[in-house]
């Protein structure tokens, strides 16, 4: 039983406060809202997370927390937001951004040239790592040779979830040491460093547009995209969900697009009739 399996990580917190019932309660909201997996070894995670919003609600007790989001969505969205990890880093699985450059970026830039529009998204993007890491690779060492691409109609749509994150990608700001894992002749173009404050340029944050958007939901998207990034996010997934979004994803692909998703996830059910595996985690829709 779940009360017996939670019996000792609970150890020290009385069970009038927060227990087994709450954590599962919490976890039964979180995957219908995120379709995020809680394991029982996260019920301590929950309790950490999620006690000073306990306090600053004055609820007193995890179970009058839970009743309260069930009813109030605002603070819902709230407690999700909170139990999401948002571990990232800049050029995280570089080969990605190096299958992007050698691979990819040929054929968008004589799209570019043709004055046909492309469309790239960064699906769950953090903390906008991803996200910038992409647009640099984009953009290329030469100033001079981007300027096609300022001009043209190109978009990179950068969702997630969370708002705190899609505000901190938005504001394009990180301590200068975070950027190193970018190639220096990607960086140096694209990047003002005032101190051990980088601030990505105002050119290429002319190519991006951030929304906030639960990949469970509805998506309100106009066009198919030419590539999507949707990393390390279906590992808190169980494999229907997992299977659902990938199917998503690959109807939101032009023919020809290319999906990369995390070092440790697979494009398994109905989207593998969609797409051919080209590389480690990457993918590319068949095309019409």
């Amino acid at each position: 039983m779940l009360a017996d399996d939670l019996s000792g990580a609970l150890a020290g917190i009385s069970p009038g406060v927060y227990s087994a019932r709450d954590f599962e309660a919490i976890s039964a909201i979180v995957y219908r809202g995120a379709g995020i997996v809680l394991a029982p070894s996260k019920a301590m995670l929950v309790y950490s997370r999620l006690a000073p919003m306990v306090r600053d609600t004055n609820c007193g007790t995890f179970a009058n927390y839970v009743e309260k989001i069930e009813h109030d969505a605002t603070e819902r969205t709230r407690a999700i937001e909170a139990l999401t990890t948002n571990h990232t880093f800049f050029y995280r699985e570089a080969h990605h951004f190096e299958h992007f450059a050698a691979e990819v970026r040929p054929e968008l830039l004589q799209r570019i040239a043709a004055r046909e529009p492309v469309r790239m998204w960064s699906a769950a993007c953090s903390s906008g790592e991803e996200v910038w890491s992409l647009v640099l690779t984009l953009l290329g060492s030469d100033r001079a040779a981007a300027r096609p691409i300022l001009g043209s109609d190109t978009l990179v749509l950068a969702t997630d979830l969370a708002s705190h994150v899609i505000a901190k990608a938005n504001a394009a700001s990180y301590a200068a040491s975070d950027l190193e894992p970018i190639p220096a002749e990607l960086r140096n173009p694209w990047t003002e460093v005032r101190g051990a404050t980088a601030q990505i340029s105002g050119e290429a944050r002319n190519l991006v547009r951030f929304k906030l958007l639960n990949l469970l939901g509805e998506w309100p998207l106009s066009r198919p995209f030419d590539v999507i990034f949707c990393r390390n996010v279906m590992i808190y997934f169980d494999q229907p969900t997992k299977e659902r979004l990938v199917a998503r994803l690959a109807a939101q692909l032009r023919p020809g697009g290319f999906l990369y998703i995390g070092h440790s996830e697979r494009a398994t059910g109905p989207a593998e009739r969609e797409l051919v595996q080209v590389g480690p985690t990457i993918y590319q829709r068949r095309a019409a």
